[in-house]
């Protein structure tokens, strides 16, 4: 089924096509693929790019209360013919929604794939982008709640979660993982091994008097 997605707000949208109508500023950016398409380009599918609050091994942030979203950025994937050769970030200034760079990269690719499985679940889904930069992970958010702001919201226990590639050790790319599932494993390695316990030394005998 198709999926849901949210459209970007519209000064997000303006600023990535600005830049991707200069010159300089394509010219500027690190990514050889984009500096090298010949034609005319396109920002498509619009993606919320949402960061997970570092969680304790209770599954809860550190200060008690469940785990939080903030939304940090909204990300456009660049077309060129039939192939996305880039990505757009754009990042929430006092003035509002502003272009912030471009970029290249393997969550490129990861991402389109991780759309298109998306839409052959049977279910339709909002899609957003969850971050968990302790772990550099970056996962494709299938949110149920399809109408919901793109821009609010924790992951609900039935939402989806679909690690993209390059994941972390043990944990396989393109699989959708419940939250409620993949959040523990997750809380796990976000929490540290405490520290070793370190001997107790043997009681020194009192001296002879």
């Amino acid at each position: 089924m198709p999926l849901h997605v949210h459209p970007a707000p519209a000064p997000a949208l303006r600023s990535v096509l600005a830049a991707l109508g200069s010159p300089a500023a394509v010219h500027e950016a690190h990514t050889p693929a984009l500096r090298a398409v010949q034609g005319p380009m396109t920002a498509e599918l619009p993606l919320p790019v949402h960061v997970l609050d570092r969680l304790s091994m209770s599954g809860r942030a550190a200060d008690g209360r469940p785990p939080r979203t903030r939304l940090t950025a909204w990300r456009f994937l660049i077309r060129s013919g039939d192939r996305f050769v880039a990505a757009a970030d754009t990042r929430l200034t006092p003035d509002g929604w502003a272009f912030s760079h471009f970029f290249e990269g393997p969550y490129v690719a990861a991402t389109e794939r991780a759309l298109r499985q998306a839409e052959q679940l049977g279910k339709t889904y909002q899609p957003r982008l969850l971050s968990v930069p302790e772990l550099y992970m970056l996962t494709l958010w299938l949110h149920g709640a399809v109408g919901a702001d793109a821009a609010a919201g924790l992951p609900a226990a039935a939402d989806l979660l679909v690690p993209l590639a390059p994941a972390p050790p043990g944990i396989a790319p393109y699989r959708p993982h419940p939250v409620s599932e993949l959040l523990p494993v997750l809380t796990h390695r976000l929490t540290p091994a405490a520290p070793p316990v370190p001997p107790v030394p043997p009681t020194l005998a009192a001296p002879a008097a």
